[in-house]
């Protein structure tokens, strides 16, 4: 399992200006975060600064920004998935977080669902071109897969409000799983207006956990939630 660097190790690069991202993606803490993944995720954000904008799976302003905002934002909830079972990614999109958890952990079956045609085909293109084995791209939306799958973790990141989520998320997981998800600074204020559906799969009560990656990169929220 990857782990956040300890106190002391060296600080990520990240001076201002045009370029600064990148010397983040090659900085030494980076690299060690990774660890035997990381060739295929700097590999994977090759394709996205070359093809993301143009494909309509990223934003322009999103180019400069990959690695602190999107790559290790991804990677933040991996410490926080089980050692062994199948993770299903809703609303995979350009494959965050489900390319960066499948690449961090072979061990785990990983499926990638994500509506939009375009999207799913570069989902595809991306799990050959990388050999994912371990990964499985099915068109549709969430609840179309209600009662035909099932898994031990569901995951998402920047999809919808956590009621909306645990909505279409809860049902995927089996009993005793979990949903973990990536959240911004305000996730504490989606839990109370999500407890009547949390209720309903008899979850627990949501957990709020930091996602640490690197020094120098600010922390995100995941929150967990255990179907009962």
């Amino acid at each position: 399992m990857t782990h956040a660097p300890g106190e002391g190790q060296e600080r990520s690069p990240r001076a201002e200006g045009e370029g600064s991202d990148s010397r983040l993606g090659a900085s030494s803490a980076v690299q060690e975060f990774f660890g035997a993944a990381y060739g295929n995720v700097a590999g994977f954000d090759r394709l996205l600064r070359e093809q993301g904008e143009q494909r309509g799976l990223i934003g322009p302003r999103e180019v400069e920004r990959l690695w602190e905002r999107h790559l290790l934002n991804s990677a933040a909830l991996v410490q926080y998935l089980p050692d062994s079972g199948t993770v299903i990614d809703v609303g995979s999109g350009a494959g965050l977080p489900g390319i960066i958890v499948a690449m961090m952990r072979p061990d785990l079956d990983v499926v990638l669902i994500e509506p939009m045609e375009r999207r799913t085909t570069w989902l595809s293109e991306v799990v050959e071109t990388f050999g994912l084995k371990n990964v499985t791209v099915r068109r549709g939306r969430a609840e179309e897969y209600h009662g035909a799958l099932e898994a031990d973790v569901v995951t998402s990141r920047a999809v919808a409000n956590l009621a909306k989520l645990a909505r279409m998320s809860m049902p995927l997981v089996r009993r005793g799983g979990r949903m973990v998800v990536l959240k911004g600074r305000n996730a504490a204020n989606e839990i109370e207006p999500a407890r009547v559906v949390l209720r309903k799969f008899r979850a627990d009560e949501p957990e709020l956990l930091r996602g640490i990656t690197v020094v120098g990169v600010e922390p995100t929220t995941v929150v967990s939630v255990r179907r009962g």
